[in-house]
């Protein structure tokens, strides 16, 4: 919350630097018309020209700067009318035309910079409204989480709402560190009430349930119960009992992969991928839960198909997260945040910069869990 607290802060630093700085432009554009008006001498009228400052300022700065803006450039016209000799010209309705259209100009400035600032004011308490939304549904964990470290990048394709239909959740359990990843089909508020439905159901049974498959067929049930519209989540569950190994189980996702520490990367694809969440009525049985062994500093990576479909503007072709996530995640299991932030950039660089789709990569890494210490316990000997 301080680093949110911090972040609007400093925006509304910025924000006010901009806005005095956007003074700059429309009070250019008066000084212009001053200059060129002086300088083509008595015979010229030019200062009608200042009817650009108020739009100018319209557009950079709030309704307020905006009327300043447009009263300083009705006074310039006042001041300079006796050395343009505007006082001398018999068809006062001439002038008295320009100076209406000034005004109106102006008064529509002003309109449309209140527009604008409650526009902004309203996105901003949207935004502020869905940020929270986001951080009470997925409640970010920890940097460790029982013997599991783990870093977490999570990126909506809908900047302004920050929120989507990909989710993940990392607990620590009695029955060991329980982890999932999912996608949602389709966006917006009915994908944000799925999530809610599949992160729920997940969070209630990794504590109740003894295994991994009672887990999963959990919150299959709520989501054949809670969801309708036929929509269905793809999901990936893990369970981190043992620093030597992971079980996994397949709900039709991406497949993860293991990254060991000199760089080698294994697919681990079950050997019977199973439906969604959310389908099992159509398909008999039931998915198997596997294992696999992990060896010290091995990372396991996990991601929604936003990553692995991210598209090159260039050449057109998917983000090969297999060639890459390598050497960007090697030996990187005591840093995973670097590692994760490395393999953001280089998806967000393959794309053009904009992704078109929600994104989670989440990388865990299972470390031997440290001993508790007691205070009676004797110091311990570096001789």
């Amino acid at each position: 919350m301080k680093k949110i607290w911090l972040a609007r802060m400093l925006q509304r630093v910025e924000d006010e630097y901009l806005s005095r700085m956007g003074l700059s432009l429309p009070l250019l554009a008066i000084g212009i018309v001053i200059v060129t008006d002086l300088a083509a001498g008595h015979d010229s009228y030019l200062t009608p020209g200042i009817v650009a400052a108020p739009p100018l300022a319209a557009i950079v700065v709030n309704w307020q700067r905006t009327l300043f803006i447009g009263i300083l450039g009705l006074l310039v016209q006042a001041a300079l009318a006796p050395y343009d000799g505007v006082a001398e010209i018999p068809d006062h309705d001439v002038l008295f035309g320009q100076l209406f259209a000034y005004a109106l100009v102006t008064l529509f400035s002003v309109y449309i910079a209140w527009r604008r600032e409650t526009g902004a004011k309203a996105f901003t308490a949207i935004t502020s409204v869905a940020e929270a939304a986001q951080h009470a549904l997925m409640r970010p964990p920890a940097p460790r989480v029982g013997i599991v470290r783990l870093a977490v990048r999570y990126v909506s394709a809908a900047d302004a709402a920050q929120i989507g239909g990909d989710l993940y959740a990392v607990l620590d359990t009695p029955h060991g560190v329980r982890a999932l990843i999912g996608d949602v089909r389709g966006k917006g508020l009915g994908a944000v009430q799925t999530s809610a439905v599949v992160l729920g159901a997940f969070r209630e049974a990794a504590y109740d349930e003894g295994g991994l498959d009672w887990v999963a067929q959990r919150v299959d049930t709520s989501v054949r119960r809670h969801v309708t519209g036929g929509d269905f989540i793809t999901a990936l569950f893990a369970q981190f009992d043992r620093p030597d190994s992971v079980e996994l189980l397949h709900y039709g996702h991406v497949a993860p992969l293991l990254v060991s520490r000199d760089g080698t990367v294994e697919t681990l694809n079950p050997e019977e991928p199973w439906v969604p969440l959310g389908l099992a009525d159509l398909v008999k049985g039931g998915p198997k839960p596997w294992r696999v062994h992990l060896r010290p500093g091995d990372v396991l990576v996990l991601c929604t198909d936003g990553v692995i479909e991210a598209r090159s503007p260039l050449d057109n072709t998917f983000y090969p997260l297999l060639d890459r996530v390598g050497p960007l995640v090697a030996g990187s299991a005591h840093d995973l945040d670097a590692a994760v932030e490395r393999v953001y950039r280089d998806l967000l660089r393959h794309a053009g910069g904009s992704l078109s789709d929600d994104v989670v990569v989440l990388l865990l890494t299972a470390t031997p869990r440290p001993l508790p210490f007691h205070p009676q316990d004797p110091p311990i000997s570096t001789t």
